[in-house]
């Protein structure tokens, strides 16, 4: 019986036998990019990006360049060419009407540097600077004189502002009027109240964000060399870290609920929220700090293991130093795609048709279509992102493979990182497509469960309902994006396609799961920990910025916005001994069902490997029957061999 059912097994084939797979999903792929270009020619010819980027005026003038008049708008058609920044005569007190900024906006050639208090102040600066801060149509020597230069000129008293980098803005330098003026900007872009808070927090504090992001991404650099050198110290010295940032990030969470909470200044609704956020952030971390640490004391006599674990991945990595690249040339990639699509929904936002009022001012009406546009362009946002990751998956496993499987470890086979990469390209495009786009079958659903989530403020039993479903897309978004990753190792050995790749992934695993589950699981728990660390320390760097400007009102969601970048960066970086250490068990319980240590058949696995696994697991006396000698440096061959 065990002869039949080791017959029925897949043959795993030798890794030059290779030939296109799944043709037809690469042919979607293509199909939907061509939709997507459609979009973005459509968005560049119909969109007017430069009115969102330079600014325009009331009266449908753009900022810094010769304009066309408008039809019904007297004030339109003017040469701005000298007037680049736009200037709101009620910066300080913008509302929202019918989705619309009441107040005036103009054309200035310059932001006005000190406060004005009076109209002689604004005739004087007009005068002084050449800027003139009235609608256009007000003489600058009828400023003091017009009955109804209140209405036409600025609202007194003037803050000074600056003009905002990129976006041409006269921005408030007053902090609390920068940051109301900031939510009301964003308000024209998005109804959703906690959009605008996140948006206008992320203006106001911008350059504590950009720090914290640079910070982050420092942590994530240093833990990915620390883990490339790894010893039982480092370890230690991790954990510590991870325990104290845990414990110290709880305790200033705390304390500083406590301090806003009995803050007497404390009066605004953003603040009060701030309070809320704070007091949920303080929970959620005191928990995570708990079900750590007791894991953490659980297993801290088998973290060894996960040590040995590194120590072998490292390695595999020093074999092919180029792996440790692999994240950057992937975090330059969707940076660069993140800007082409912000691009375009930017310009998709301001495709519209310039119509006049009746006061003489301009609007914009947009097209009909542009919400199916946008929703196609956010579906090519979610799927090519994730196909940018599978494809850095596929080449990290394709090198993984070729190293392992190669009979004179101390020769490996030139280039194998570009050599994974051409196969990549030439062969298993389509299955990278496929693998993704089932995660974005899953993240899709995700994102409407956290609209319906916000949406659904006063209903708390439909908010419960909403979280648990959200849970489980998540839970079966990060197993499928596991069962991804061993499809991937089994299409860079055999060359199948996905499905059949994944069948034989399964069923190999589920055969040695009690041989390499473990060992997988204390290798993931240490990275998680890694993780843990940048996200811990980065989140405090975050919490002692902020707090030290509290002016900035809405700071507590961007700083859970930091937070997670920070995961996502450490994740990124990481996830090359993630995927290095899944793609060498996969090609272990390979080895060891396909050889059996005979000179006819010797194992490719080196010895330090094979006596990793059976101690870890206990496995020597299930291998008695076996030849557990290691392989032979004389053989010849670079490849797996086929089973006979």
């Amino acid at each position: 019986d065990s002869g039949d059912s080791i017959s029925d097994r897949q043959e795993w084939r030798p890794v030059i036998h290779r030939k296109c797979t799944d043709t037809l999903w690469l042919l979607i792929f293509c199909l939907f990019w061509t939709g997507l270009m459609f979009i973005s020619g459509y968005a560049v010819v119909a969109g007017a990006a430069e009115r969102l980027v330079l600014g325009y005026d009331s009266f449908g003038n753009i900022c810094g360049r010769k304009n066309t008049p408008v039809e019904g708008a007297n004030l339109s058609g003017l040469d701005m060419t000298n007037k680049k920044y736009v200037f709101f005569l009620n910066s300080c007190s913008l509302e929202i009407q019918s989705l619309k900024i009441s107040s005036l906006s103009l054309c200035v050639s310059s932001c006005p540097q000190q406060q004005l208090n009076s109209l002689e102040d604004l005739q004087s600066f007009a005068r002084n600077n050449g800027t003139f801060l009235c609608v256009y149509n007000l003489d600058v020597s009828s400023y003091t004189l017009n009955p109804k230069a209140a209405q036409l000129c600025p609202t007194l008293p003037v803050p000074p502002s600056k003009s905002f980098p990129l976006f041409n803005r006269c921005v408030p330098r007053n902090p609390e009027c920068y940051s109301k003026y900031a939510s009301v900007l964003i308000s024209m872009v998005n109804e959703m109240d906690v959009f605008h808070r996140i948006l206008s927090g992320i203006l106001a504090g911008r350059h504590t964000v950009i720090g914290l992001s640079v910070l982050a991404l420092g942590f994530s650099l240093i833990l990915v060399l620390a883990f490339r050198f790894i010893q039982t110290l480092l370890v230690h010295t991790l954990i510590a870290l991870v325990v104290f940032g845990l414990l110290f990030v709880s305790g200033v969470l705390w304390w500083l609920h406590y301090d806003y909470r009995n803050d007497p200044s404390t009066e605004l609704k953003t603040e009060k929220e701030n309070v809320k956020f704070l007091l949920g952030y303080a929970i959620f971390s005191t928990i995570v700090t708990v079900v750590l640490l007791f894991l953490i004391f659980v297993l801290r006599k088998r973290l060894q293991f996960a040590v040995q674990l590194f120590r072998i991945v490292d390695k595999i990595i020093g074999r092919i130093p180029f792996l440790l690249f692999q994240p950057l040339w992937t975090f330059l990639i969707l940076i660069v795609f993140w800007v082409f699509w912000v691009a375009v929904l930017l310009s998709l936002g301001t495709a519209g048709t310039a119509q006049s009022t009746s006061g003489g001012q301009v609007e914009y009406r947009a097209l009909s279509g542009i919400c199916y546009m946008a929703w196609y362009h956010f579906l090519g946002l979610v799927w090519t992102s994730e196909f940018i990751l599978a494809c850095q998956q596929m080449v990290i496993a394709g090198a993984v493979v070729t190293c392992y499987f190669n009979r004179n470890k101390n020769n490996p086979p030139p280039h194998p990182v570009l050599s994974s990469i051409s196969i990549l390209f030439c062969y298993h495009l389509g299955t990278a497509v496929k693998g993704s786009f089932l995660i974005t079958i899953l993240r899709i659903p995700r994102i409407v469960l956290l609209y319906l989530y916000n949406t659904l403020n006063q209903k708390k039993n439909a908010k419960r309902l909403f979280s648990c479903c959200f849970c489980w897309v998540c839970f079966q978004k990060s197993g499928l994006r596991c069962f991804n990753q061993h499809a991937y190792t089994t299409t860079a050995i055999n060359g199948t396609n996905f499905c059949t790749s994944a069948k034989d992934a399964v069923c190999i695993l589920a055969r040695n799961s009690a041989k390499l589950a473990s060992i997988s699981c204390f290798g993931d728990f240490l990275l998680f920990l890694g993780k843990v660390f940048v996200v811990c320390f980065t989140v405090f760097g975050g919490l002692m910025a902020f707090n030290y400007h509290r002016e900035l009102q809405a700071w507590v969601v961007p700083l859970l916005l930091v937070g997670f970048f920070a995961y996502l960066m450490s994740h990124n970086f990481l996830s090359v001994f993630e995927v290095t250490a899944d793609a060498m068990l996969l090609c272990f319980a390979i080895d060891m069902e396909t050889n059996d240590g005979t000179a006819e058949k010797p194992y490719f696995v080196d010895q330090e490997l094979l006596t990793f696994v059976s101690q870890s697991n206990k496995l020597t006396e299930g291998r008695k029957h076996r030849n557990t000698r290691p392989f032979q440096d004389n053989e010849d061959g670079t490849e797996l061999q086929p089973m006979v």
